[in-house]
């Protein structure tokens, strides 16, 4: 699983843009962001967090969800 609070958004969305030309660059960035805390509830909450602010959204978090 990747933890995205280790994963710089910029340096991400470089590595997207020229992944279809060489993807060397995204696979570096995303290595080292690998976790062996597969069943970490709050990791993975965040990842859908930093997923959304990678995108622009930033009006719903899912610590605020509840549960």
């Amino acid at each position: 699983m990747i933890d995205w609070s280790m994963v710089d958004k910029e340096d991400h969305l470089l590595a997207m843009e020229r992944s279809p030309i060489r993807d060397i660059e995204i696979k570096h960035v995303l290595k080292a962001a690998l976790t062996n805390e597969i069943h970490d509830r709050d990791i993975y909450m965040k990842g859908i967090d930093t997923s959304y602010y990678y995108e622009g959204y930033t009006t719903y978090r899912t610590e605020k969800l509840g549960g």
